[in-house]
């Protein structure tokens, strides 16, 4: 089969808009709140992993014998928290407040607040809960 040059960039142009547009989407989809349930959920336990880099750092965290992975906000935005990489270690107790994921087989959740050490850190400052 023969295709014209301007078809072929034309096809070509479609496929990298799609492709664009589909990797948009899986990255909005993971990076926003759609996923979380609303209200605000508590977790309390054991730091057993650090990880802090893009998309956004996390915390693998030990609650009563399940993991739990605590999603935190970009790493500008922790840092501009004041939690920063050396902020906490493996073995300190953390306090997550934030989402959990609406699907109740993950042990994830988005925190907005984090209470490591005694010292709180707001990742999400504009929707920390004010009660």
């Amino acid at each position: 089969m023969n295709i014209s040059p301007t078809a072929g960039r034309l096809i070509g142009t479609a496929l990298a808009a799609g492709l664009a547009l589909a990797s948009t989407a899986a990255a909005l989809a993971h990076h926003g709140w759609a996923w979380t349930e609303e209200g605000f959920f508590e977790l309390t336990g054991t730091i057993t992993a650090i990880y802090y880099g893009n998309p956004h750092p996390a915390l693998d965290v030990d609650a009563e014998g399940e993991s739990w992975r605590v999603d935190l906000a970009t790493p500008r935005a922790t840092a501009n928290a004041g939690f920063m990489e050396d902020t906490a270690k493996v073995g300190d107790e953390v306090t997550a407040i934030g989402n959990r994921s609406r699907d109740q087989s993950e042990r994830v959740m988005k925190a907005v607040r984090i209470i490591v050490n005694g010292e709180t850190y707001d990742v999400y400052p504009n929707r920390v809960p004010t009660n």
